[in-house]
């Protein structure tokens, strides 16, 4: 860990994953509760069109991806909300779209797959100061909308009718959280890559859920697995001479197998001392009910 600190791209890396780390699941956790668990997949193809028009015109490819990404999310929401097909064909639809936008558009501007590589998978050591910037910037957005919405999105991932009964503004909380969650790909597809940001987005939450009750334990726990997972898989990516993408998300799949272990154990442990518990109270009230009978006898 030490030894990568001593690098400027490895320091801006360091950075992106911790931001990465809290800010995927913290979306994810409300994705998960809605049952949109491919929306992250989604939109990580529908931001190779906005890559691929920001290499065109030779503009940033973040701030392409961010705009398209984020009009993608919002089309998603709309289908999802008016079309009979519902949230599948609707992902599908704009999945496919993107992505041979984002390929044809790449052609037209020349750099071909090489050109789409990084972005596909991650690239750390491509990662600039001022991606750093962009990345910060979204991050904070990200967390701000969790920290001052999260009432109202916990209340509307829970049941829609419910928080339409209540008053709250459904439409607009549902396309929020389908922006929220298209910044969030963007904030990670230089480190991660979209091919797997969604990943981390749901691997963290369906971890967490494995051994925590409430919503705000399973957000925060998830948080936590997301910024280890991160931090160790970029650690161990420099230490290797690994693609830091694909380890990042296979220790998230290691936490969640240890997770479903612990999670089982923990249930059954639980279990064990209810009924032990409802074992051990009979007998109190059997022998009670005995002294009760000699002394009234």
């Amino acid at each position: 860990m030490i030894e990568m600190l001593q690098y400027d791209f490895m320091r801006i890396a360091l950075v992106m994953a911790v931001l990465i780390g809290l800010t995927a699941p913290a979306v994810g956790t409300f994705i998960v509760q809605r049952r949109l668990a491919l929306l992250g997949d989604g939109i990580g193809h529908i931001a190779l069109t906005g890559i691929g028009l920001g290499l065109l015109t030779g503009n940033s490819p973040i701030l392409g991806a961010l705009a398209v990404s984020v009009l993608g999310a919002v089309a998603i929401e709309v289908l999802r909300s008016r079309s009979r097909s519902g949230a599948d064909v609707a992902l599908a639809v704009l999945f496919y779209g993107g992505l041979a936008g984002g390929v044809l558009l790449t052609n037209a501007q020349g750099g071909g797959g090489a050109s789409l590589q990084s972005y596909l998978f991650g690239s750390i050591s491509s990662v600039t100061v001022t991606d750093l910037y962009v990345v910060v910037g979204l991050a904070v957005v990200v967390l701000g909308i969790v920290a001052v919405f999260g009432r109202e999105l916990f209340l509307l991932s829970q049941d829609e009718d419910v928080a339409r009964a209540s008053g709250l503004p459904v439409r607009f909380l549902s396309v929020l959280i389908a922006a929220t969650a298209a910044v969030t790909v963007v904030i990670a597809m230089r480190a991660i890559g979209l091919l797997l940001v969604s990943a981390l987005m749901i691997v963290p939450v369906a971890a967490a859920q494995q051994v925590t009750r409430g919503f705000r334990s399973t957000m925060m726990l998830a948080m936590g697995i997301g910024v280890l997972s991160a931090v160790t898989g970029l650690a161990g990516s420099f230490r290797y001479d690994l693609p830091p993408g694909p380890s990042i998300v296979l220790l998230a799949l290691a936490v969640f197998a240890v997770a479903v272990v612990g999670g089982t154990a923990l249930r059954r442990r639980r279990a064990a001392r209810g009924a032990l518990g409802r074992a051990g109270a009979t007998p109190a009230r059997t022998k009670v009910d005995a002294e009760a009978e000699v002394l009234g006898g």
